[in-house]
């Protein structure tokens, strides 16, 4: 890979893990555009690595009163722990139909016709849990049911152009949580997934003994942390003044260009 490849793959994969708009449609539709061949393993484990960095270091402050109050009983750490239970409970039927599915999903749906459908009929989907159910409801309030009921609408992230945070998004909307609810909860629920994601791609590297560019893998890791933490900040921030409708838009305009592309 040349350095501007990885520059610019690696930039568009931290911005787009974490918001609701399809990392894969990005990556397919830019190296469409410029004639790129496939990233390849070693950089798709650098980027997993990298964005799983920038969700640690921005959520670390609850990833500490989690873990802390599985050792301190008391009402105090509660909440947390019940959090951190709901998190494991919820990750859990993803990263079975991820292991499961895997060889299927890459053999029979990587192809830019579902991707572009698939930006398109879940972006719909998204603007209309948005726009249709309540939304008072705070992380807080999240109970064993919705936490599972979000994982398992994590399953369609499977297929490519769904986007993981688009569909966990969506979940979390019909049942009723505010946007930034939902998406905090989305955004932690990656945790495991790209941890689990990241360590099959690093024994796919030691079985096939990859060869692997260091200084290009750490300016990949570095790049997409950088640009995950940046881009969790500002969707976070962006909630609270205009919403999901743009990026409803935003996939609307992605998945016809991937068409336009197609045919």
């Amino acid at each position: 890979m040349t350095l501007i490849q990885i520059i610019v793959l690696s930039l568009i994969q931290g911005l787009t893990e974490f918001l609701p708009v399809s990392s894969s449609a990005h990556l397919i539709l830019g190296s469409k555009v410029f004639s790129w061949p496939d990233q390849g393993l070693v950089f798709d484990v650098a980027t997993h690595l990298g964005t799983l960095l920038a969700v640690l270091v921005y959520f670390r402050s609850d990833l500490r009163q989690m873990l802390a109050a599985w050792f301190v009983t008391g009402k105090g750490g509660e909440d947390s722990r019940k959090l951190g239970l709901i998190l494991v409970v919820a990750s859990i039927p993803a990263i079975a139909a991820g292991g499961l599915l895997h060889g299927w999903v890459e053999s029979s749906l990587r192809d830019v016709r579902v991707v572009a459908v698939s930006t398109i009929g879940f972006g719909l989907l998204l603007w209309w849990a948005d726009a249709r159910f309540a939304s008072n409801k705070q992380l807080a309030e999240i109970n064993l049911k919705s936490g599972l009921l979000i994982g398992l609408a994590q399953i369609l992230a499977l297929v490519p152009g769904t986007s993981r945070s688009g569909i966990t998004i969506t979940m979390g909307r019909m049942l009723g949580f505010n946007a930034d609810s939902a998406a905090r909860f989305s955004f932690l629920l990656s945790i495991p997934i790209i941890a689990a994601a990241g360590a099959y791609g690093v024994l796919r590297m030691l079985a096939y003994d990859a060869p692997i560019d260091w200084l290009q893998f750490g300016l990949a890791v570095l790049l997409s942390a950088l640009a995950g933490w940046l881009c969790i900040a500002a969707f976070l921030a962006l909630l609270q003044r205009v919403g999901l409708f743009p990026f409803v838009v935003y996939r609307l305009a992605l998945g016809v260009a991937l068409l336009w592309i197609t045919f």
